[in-house]
């Protein structure tokens, strides 16, 4: 984790994190208290909506508690690694309240077709707050 990222993680006064996958195949990292406002948000949906119930498998089922090690680094599953496909190189990059842990191969591959994707959003049809934006 790049010192800047454990820095502010440090001065909120998180130490624990939790990993879980995404659909697009990457890892989510959050910090704890962040996550466990989504896990009982997602919980307390009712699971007899099948994606619902896909979400909470695949984000809930998933999930694994991380801490930082002496030299700020996170212990990853073989599960996880085998998910995203991360063997060596990775790209890290911060979402917010969350980061998403890349291999750098999904990463390259992914990256090059958001700049086509944002492109074709239809601005009418996103959230009141994302037409607003002024970037």
């Amino acid at each position: 984790m790049p010192k800047h990222h454990r820095d502010r993680l440090e001065q909120d006064g998180v130490t624990r994190l939790m990993v879980t996958v995404d659909p697009s195949h990457c890892l989510l990292i959050y910090p704890m208290p962040e996550w466990l406002e989504i896990e009982q948000k997602l919980m307390s949906a009712p699971n007899t909506d099948p994606r619902i119930r896909t979400m909470q498998r695949l984000y809930v089922g998933y999930a694994t508690e991380v801490e930082f090690d002496v030299n700020g680094r996170i212990l990853l599953p073989a599960a996880l690694r085998e998910y995203a496909g991360i063997k060596k190189k990775t790209v890290l990059i911060g979402q917010g309240k969350k980061c998403e842990l890349w291999s750098e191969e999904s990463f390259e591959a992914a990256s090059e077709a958001w700049p086509e994707d944002i492109a074709d959003v239809d601005l009418a049809s996103t959230p009141d707050v994302i037409q607003t934006l002024s970037l």
